[in-house]
């Protein structure tokens, strides 16, 4: 039951001024329940009605018809306060979790309507480092919400298969390159040659043009160019399949930068035909400086584009191919301006939807040395991060717990769980220092913890050896502890909703963080198996509602909840 949306309907009724749905979103939770279980602030009110917020409140509550779940409700200091009738709460919340197990908090808001993310997209022919951990695992956890939301999702990687780096390439393997290194090692090697590249490149300029004329006969279809280019493309995916099969992550779509090369030419044709291209140095920019921002490069004087236009033929590529609700974007802070020139120039193109698109940043990830740069070779690959974390997990289980079985199916589940955990337990915005201790502590609030409340919430049913149902008495659960287990779990679609509409996947993490910590004060403090069968029942409905959600909300951010740790 979503009390929030009845308490809405009953304040409805006294307050015609506003409608349900802005009721709805002034009602709050206090901060502790002495004061309440939900609280309608009425100072919004003061002018509507021309009295003291603590005058209307008393109104309200003396005229207002309490339903049943409404034990009583209190008028202090302008606020309305409404407390819940325990037995209802805790019988409605448990019948609700019974009912819908694994869809709990799932929802048809999205029904009919298709949403792309678009998310991971490394660079082929470079290394897939630890700096791409947070577009990869913000993007799929945003993917799995949307979808359990009922949007019609579609995951797409945006590969970056395409730009003056591969011209780039191309020089560095005909000059240095050799064939049988680049099948045994393909990233690290081309990695060397890139970074042999630039060092050479500085001492001879020259190469930096020839890299140019290379990229130039790349998007002109060259046959060697393109034999070149395509192989690179081919071996780097190999490598980076790897890496998403352990994160379990897949794709619908991997049209990178190259699918658009051939989409360019109409592009900038619709750009000339709404007069928003100019000329300046034999290049043609779209001038925005009257909106505040620098003039966008679209194509080079050499005639060879840019990313700006390829990612403008990749959104109006969408718009035709999936019409979509929402088209959104995993890409770090640092292209900011990037996408803010690039809606601007959508919007001048005439596309109405360019609202639609949406991009979600991230902080930057940095090293303790330094920031991360492929140029110079510094970067930490993330099939080590992942490896290093599944082994440190094997050592830590083998300890505590040796004859468990499915060892290394579990390691892998913890260890690559923490990581990602790790990666969405702060708020996306943030930029953070990578160091190994972080990403491999299991202590404390962590992805382990949670994972390991799972697995003894899934220990306690199997042991019980009862099937939980709807027979239980709600009256042997209303102590406070109890009560805030269930509050917690009551709270779980509403918070799954707010993840959505703030692209914020820390708040399912915060949220099934305090869910576990609420179970496991419960745990702690009251026996479950014990010789009372009525109470032993009640209890393990309790048991039963925060296993479910622990499973789906470690679902939700892409990782696995282990029944055995």
């Amino acid at each position: 039951m979503d009390f929030k949306k009845k308490l809405s309907e009953v304040l409805g009724k006294n307050i015609p001024e506003l409608n349900e749905e802005e009721i709805l979103t002034m009602i709050e939770i206090p901060p502790n329940s002495e004061m309440g279980d939900f609280a309608f602030p009425c100072f919004r009110l003061a002018k509507v009605f021309r009295k003291a917020p603590n005058v209307i409140a008393n109104d309200i509550a003396q005229n207002l018809d309490k339903e049943e779940f409404i034990k009583s409700v209190e008028a202090a200091g302008g606020y309305l306060n409404f407390f819940i009738d325990k037995q209802y709460f805790i019988k409605a919340v448990i019948e609700e979790v019974l009912l819908k197990k694994e869809t709990y908090g799932s929802s048809l808001m999205g029904n009919g309507k298709n949403v792309i993310v678009e998310f991971s997209s490394p660079n082929i022919a470079k290394p897939f480092h630890i700096g791409h951990i947070r577009t990869t695992v913000i993007g799929n956890s945003l993917y799995k919400i949307y979808k359990f939301l009922g949007f019609n999702t579609i995951a797409i990687n945006h590969l970056g298969d395409y730009g003056t780096q591969f011209g780039k390439l191309i020089v560095a393997f005909k000059n240095w390159g050799d064939e049988e290194e680049v099948k045994a090692k393909p990233i690290p090697t081309l990695l060397k040659l890139y970074v042999q590249f630039h060092e050479e490149a500085e001492k001879n300029p020259q190469l930096e043009d020839e890299s140019r004329e290379w990229f130039k006969k790349l998007e002109d279809g060259d046959e060697e160019a393109i034999k070149l280019w395509q192989w690179f493309r081919e071996v780097s995916l190999d490598e980076f399949s790897r890496v998403y099969n352990m994160l379990n992550i897949t794709f619908d779509s991997y049209a990178g930068e190259s699918f658009y090369s051939d989409k360019m030419p109409g592009v900038v044709k619709t750009m000339e035909e709404k007069d928003i291209l100019q000329k300046s140095n034999g290049a043609d920019i779209v001038d925005l400086e009257e909106f505040g921002m620098p003039p966008a490069l679209i194509r080079k004087r050499d005639g060879s584009t840019l990313y700006i236009t390829r990612d403008l033929a990749a959104a109006i590529y969408r718009k035709e191919t999936y019409d979509f609700y929402k088209n959104i974007y995993v890409v770090g802070s640092q292209q900011n301006l990037h996408f803010q020139q690039w809606k601007k120039i959508l919007e001048l193109m005439g596309y109405e939807w360019a609202d639609d698109c949406v991009h979600v940043p991230f902080g930057m990830v940095s090293l303790e040395e330094g920031t991360m740069s492929t140029r110079k070779g510094r970067v930490v690959f993330l099939e080590d991060v992942l490896n290093k974390a599944v082994e440190q997990t094997r050592e830590i289980i083998n300890e505590k717990n040796p004859n468990i079985d499915n060892l290394d199916e579990i390691a892998a589940q913890v260890g690559i769980g923490a990581v990602v955990f790790q990666e969405l337990s702060n708020n996306r915005i943030k930029d953070y220092t990578f160091t190994w201790d972080k990403v491999l502590n299991f202590e404390g609030e962590t992805g382990p913890y949670v994972q390991y409340t799972h697995a003894r919430a899934s220990s306690v049913l199997r042991r019980a050896e009862i099937n939980v149902d709807n027979n239980f008495k709600s009256e042997l659960l209303v102590d406070d502890i109890t009560l805030e287990v269930l509050k917690k779990v009551q709270q779980f679609p509403e918070v799954i909703k707010d993840a959505q509409r703030k692209n914020e996947p820390s708040i399912i993490t915060r949220h099934i963080i305090d869910v576990a910590q609420a179970f496991n004060r419960f745990y702690h403090d009251h026996p479950i198996l014990v010789e009372d069968e009525e109470l032993k029942k009640a209890r393990l409905t309790v048991v039963f509602v925060v296993k479910e959600v622990l499973s789906i909300g470690l679902g939700l951010l892409g990782i696995k909840a282990p029944e055995r740790m």
